[in-house]
């Protein structure tokens, strides 16, 4: 066979012998139904099963990967601002209310009845004309006196230091309990 230019076209291929079930090509309704696959040999039998993994489905793979790997290091980025962010909000907010004490204390010193007052309680200033009296014993006895047993219970570090001193050179001294802190300190060496 050959076209009108003279040139030479492929033999047409010879038809296939149709298998029954191909011979059934429309239902009851009349429509074509799509002509079944013919069986490989050798899947049948099961000697060419298919690889898990597939060409396609390793590229898949590694497009998931690097996507993953490109978008860590920008979220945990994003994270760590969000972070970030919400620290510096509670300092903001911390600064905020310290600001507002010290604009009250502020205000407090610029009150003048505060002045006076302050200076009558804390440095016992007295007005011209008033009478002021200091009570000079304000504590009671039981705490002086419960301090003073406690600073004479203690001496002082140099005067341990010189009886240690004393004790180690007549060898009345006592030794220094083992590091485990077991038994107790034997006198005379």
């Amino acid at each position: 066979m050959s076209d009108e230019g003279g040139r030479r076209l492929p033999a047409p291929e010879p038809r296939r012998a149709a298998s029954p079930s191909a011979e059934r090509t429309s239902d009851e309704g009349g429509r074509r139904l799509p002509a079944p696959e013919p069986r490989r040999a050798g899947v049948a039998a099961g000697k060419g099963k298919r690889p898990q993994l597939t060409a396609r489905a390793a590229v898949l793979a590694v497009v998931v990967c690097a996507i993953a790997m490109s978008l860590a290091y920008p979220v945990r980025e994003y994270i760590a601002l969000r972070r970030n962010i919400a620290q510096l909000e509670q300092d903001k907010a911390r600064e905020l209310a310290a600001i507002k004490a010290l604009e009250d204390r502020r205000r407090q010193l610029q009150d003048p009845g505060y002045i006076k007052r302050q200076a009558r309680e804390r440095l016992f200033y007295c007005e011209p004309g008033q009478k002021c009296y200091v009570v000079m014993d304000d504590e009671p006895t039981g705490r002086k006196g419960a301090a003073a047993q406690q600073k004479a219970a203690v001496p002082p570090w140099y005067q341990t230091l010189w009886e240690s001193v004393e004790a180690a050179d007549t060898g009345k001294g006592r030794r220094a309990p083992a590091a485990g802190g077991a038994g107790p300190a034997r006198p005379g060496g």
